[in-house]
């Protein structure tokens, strides 16, 4: 997985890389990796204005090498994805002041999209999801069903490089709309917290 980084130090700044041509909005990425049209990267945006980092995944439109006579930069313009509008609004609405400033969350959550199961802890059979968001602490699911807030629930997902699934417990803490669940991690066992920073860490390289 490609990680651009795109760090400003204002809300000004950040406007100078921010692409408003795309329906769903984009970025001028630094880097001097050359890197094709339609590949699929994630943008990790660092402002001082927001309180944490954010990770919005999109696509490649183009790249250029740097210039450095006409003192050009190389760099990567990237359309956000579709499903990466809330991110996107929360970026622009914080650094435009729309939006009061949020507490500054302990741990960095990767985006991915990737198939697991749901499960009611001690219910029917799981149904199938889409883990969005994960960090050695939670994660954000899409799934076709919404559990009360408080309901414990167990997901299962196979690592990256690895064959047989991982059963992580947790409990549902907010609602991001229809279908999204924000899970907290519950670890039962002292290894528990372990092995979710190694699996961050393999989704971080993978």
């Amino acid at each position: 997985m490609n990680i651009l980084r795109v760090r400003c130090r204002s809300a000004e700044e950040f406007r100078s890389y921010y692409d408003a041509g795309h329906p769903e909005g984009g970025i001028f990425c630094p880097t001097t990796k050359d890197l094709p049209p339609e590949a699929e990267v994630v943008v990790e945006i660092v402002c001082n204005a927001l309180p944490n980092r954010v990770f919005i995944r999109g696509t490649v439109v183009s790249w250029r090498p740097a210039l450095p006579r006409l003192r050009v930069r190389a760099g990567a313009v990237v359309k956000f994805a579709a499903g990466e509008a809330a991110k996107r609004d929360f970026v622009l609405e914080t650094l435009d002041g729309q939006r009061k400033p949020t507490p500054r969350r302990r741990h960095t959550r990767i985006p991915i999209g990737l198939p697991v199961k749901l499960r009611l802890t001690g219910g029917p059979d799981p149904v199938d999801a889409d883990l969005r968001e994960i960090s050695t602490n939670g994660a954000l699911v899409s799934a076709p069903m919404t559990p009360e807030l408080g309901t414990e629930v167990v997901m299962d997902l196979v690592p990256p490089g690895g064959v047989a699934p991982m059963a992580i417990s947790g409990r549902v803490i907010y609602h991001a709309g229809p279908g999204q669940i924000g899970i907290r991690f519950v670890f039962r066992e002292g290894g528990g917290s372990r092995r979710l920073r190694e699996l961050v860490r393999r989704f971080k390289s993978a």
